[in-house]
């Protein structure tokens, strides 16, 4: 009897072991996915940033007749960051959001950005 007791024992210290080892590596992934979406979101207001300072700077930029630039297209600031059509949308639609930059232009190649 004391046997089994003893076995009761040891199977509930160790499976009490266990937990603790498998709750800790879950708040380790979990910390993980908290700084890899912590990184994202810095990566992301950076090249937002990035993507301004370039509108600012090309439609400021004289184009050696004495004109300036109407605005930059989607295409110029997606070379400049690196990054997909569809992630500089993305961006662009937040700086829209947010007042910093307008859309000139409905749809397609003919649409341009420029600071407000």
């Amino acid at each position: 009897m004391e046997q089994v007791v003893l076995v009761i024992i040891g199977v509930v210290i160790g499976a009490g072991i266990v937990w603790v080892l498998i709750s800790r590596r879950g708040r380790d992934k979990l910390a993980g996915i908290c700084v890899a979406a912590l990184d994202q979101t810095v990566r992301k207001n950076e090249n937002k940033e990035k993507a301004l300072v370039f509108i600012r700077e090309q439609s400021a930029f004289a184009d050696g007749f004495g004109e300036t630039r109407e605005g930059v297209s989607n295409e110029e600031i997606r070379k400049h960051l690196g990054v997909s059509r569809r992630t500089v949308v993305r961006y662009l639609d937040m700086l829209e959001r947010e007042g910093k930059v307008e859309q000139v232009g409905d749809i397609g190649r003919g649409v341009i950005y420029r600071s407000k």
